[in-house]
């Protein structure tokens, strides 16, 4: 009989120096609220893992260089194969040191400052600001909202952008961050032959990628076809999958040799791509023996989302919740409030004494929304519902 994990549980992450928690004066101006922001989970890391590291620190007191072991890089091959389809070799991954920072370099090694890079808002915000901050041009390719309320992807934009704009780069959430679309092979496989096409290198962010809900399933663009090996550079991780995001422990595929030996090449000489006997641990340990702990905890998350949908229908007509199919991020349309941004704030901040990531930060189409993070214990979760219903009922009647 398989273990039962614990997802109920709360726990005090108050000190600790995580973000979520002591961030919240620095974010939202306040500390007595309940912190529903940052992409981390608010359960107890899978154990397997938390075993591992302490055997590996009680069991070896020397934390010297490290190598990485055979078996660190193919238990990432074998998750992937089995999980998503995705074929590579040993030659073919590399070690990054977390998404974002994989970005920068991607974006460093591949463009030029001027050079024009796509990004598709609503979306994940530091694309934005590494695109900028390295003076590179972003080129806004916004999704459309679709007669029931979700997104789809503008490749009729795309296609317009690519030939008009002659961009270097496109960043492909893959899920995307923050609505939760899965993209599906068909979508992938049209964005890689227009990309090919025009010569432009697709960045697939696929972070999110093992965090699908019942009835979708990751596609790494990686898999869609012979045009997307020939312009992809993928990255991913265990660390929001398995709740390590503070060990970092990413990886990146590039099947192409043309680009994949220039770019490892330069990875390595800039020592960008060693990892920690830490993040070796952990990664294994969560590859080889996290998937009944994972499934678990999706059948737990997914029971969050449809209670935030469901309240929110029942009890907050203002508010939508955008149920997504992949992560534990809601996308709450709160147009139906008829609030001006600062007073949108105002509301979850102040009122409802919730701290969600404000929908304006990730671009164009965001405003009017809200981020909320559902990973947490379900009281934590309740709670923050009839503290939102509340505030927005007090709206409501002035």
């Amino acid at each position: 009989m398989n273990k039962k994990y614990d997802f109920d549980t709360v726990i005090d992450r108050s000190g600790s120096g995580c973000v979520m928690v002591d961030m919240c004066q620095e974010m939202f101006g306040r500390t007595d609220i309940l912190p529903l922001w940052v992409a981390d989970m608010g359960f107890a890391a899978c154990p397997e893992i938390t075993r591992a590291l302490v055997e590996r620190v009680e069991g070896h007191p020397i934390y010297g260089y490290s190598v990485p072991l055979e078996d660190y890089w193919q238990s990432i091959i074998d998750w992937q194969r089995e999980r998503n389809g995705l074929e590579f070799n040993q030659d073919e991954v590399c070690f990054i040191g977390g998404i974002v920072n994989g970005f920068g370099l991607a974006l460093n090694h591949f463009t030029r400052p001027g050079d024009r890079v796509v990004i598709q808002e609503p979306v994940y915000h530091p694309f934005r600001m590494l695109i900028t901050g390295n003076n590179r041009m972003v080129v806004n390719n916004a999704l459309k909202r679709t007669a029931d309320g979700f997104y789809e992807m503008d490749l009729e934009g795309l296609e317009r952008i690519f030939k008009e704009e002659q961009p270097r780069m496109m960043v492909l959430c893959n899920p995307h961050n923050p609505i939760g679309i899965a993209w599906s092979a068909d979508v992938q496989r049209q964005v890689a032959a227009l990309a090919r096409q025009y010569g432009v290198i697709v960045f697939s962010d696929e972070i999110h990628g093992d965090l699908m809900l019942k009835g979708h399933r990751h596609t790494s663009f990686l898999t869609v076809s012979d045009d997307a090996r020939a312009v992809g550079v993928v990255m991913g991780a265990p660390s929001k999958t398995f709740n390590i995001a503070g060990i970092v422990s990413s990886w990146c595929v590039v099947k192409n040799p043309e680009l994949r030996r220039p770019f490892f090449n330069w990875l390595t000489t800039n020592s960008q791509s060693a990892p920690n006997f830490l993040s070796m641990t952990a990664t294994r340990a969560a590859y080889r023996h996290g998937g009944e702990w994972l499934s678990q905890c999706l059948d737990y998350i997914e029971g969050n989302i449809d209670m935030v949908v469901d309240y929110c229908r029942d009890h907050i007509p203002g508010i939508r919740a955008i149920k997504p199919q992949a992560s534990f991020l809601v996308w709450l349309d709160c147009t139906g409030l008829g609030l001006e941004h600062d007073a949108l704030i105002d509301l979850f901040v102040n009122k409802a004494r919730l701290g969600l990531n404000d929908g304006a930060m990730f671009g164009k189409g965001g405003s009017g929304f809200m981020r909320l993070n559902v990973a947490v214990p379900r009281s934590i979760l309740r709670q923050a519902m009839q503290q939102l219903e509340a505030s927005a009922l007090v709206i409501k009647q002035q």
